[in-house]
């Protein structure tokens, strides 16, 4: 009989990832991206064990998003008491805080639960070019999409 392979807490190798997002697609960028925090471009990719690498996502403030999403889609969020829904459109979002929208993109493509915050923590968004985990020696990954 042949048992299905569990990677132990040990045996995982996580690497840095340096994803720049100029002219990327949102919803592109945050799939990719998600995919990489849980380990599901590795074989030794189990659901329930978090076998991800760490993320490094640069110029998130020149993210792209196609159509009318701009000025149409809007970032909601609610402080918990009634009443305290509080929409905000794409565009001003981007202006204001593109970090806060790259991290919401990529939040709602990971699971719903402990192991998803795990991954999420690996995740690091900079607004500008500049990062400083230099020293992890990232790896840079290009996204292959047909230009906007």
């Amino acid at each position: 009989m042949t048992r299905t392979f569990t990677p132990k807490a040990g045996q995982i190798q996580r690497n840095w990832v340096v994803i720049d997002a100029t002219d990327v697609v949102l919803g592109r960028l945050a799939s990719h991206a998600a995919a990489i925090l849980r380990g599901k471009n590795k074989p030794t990719f189990a659901p329930h064990v978090d076998t991800g690498d760490f993320v490094i996502i640069v110029n998130a403030g020149k993210v792209a998003l196609t159509g009318q999403k701009l000025q149409k889609k809007m970032a909601y969020r609610h402080s918990g008491y009634p009443g305290g829904l509080t929409a905000t459109s794409y565009a001003e979002l981007l202006e204001k805080n593109p970090v806060r929208a790259v991290e919401k993109a990529v939040r709602g493509m990971l699971p719903k639960n402990t192991l998803g915050r795990e991954q999420l923590s690996k995740l690091k968004v900079y607004a500008g070019a500049e990062h400083p985990h230099a020293a992890q020696q990232p790896t840079p990954y290009t996204l292959d999409q047909v230009a906007q």
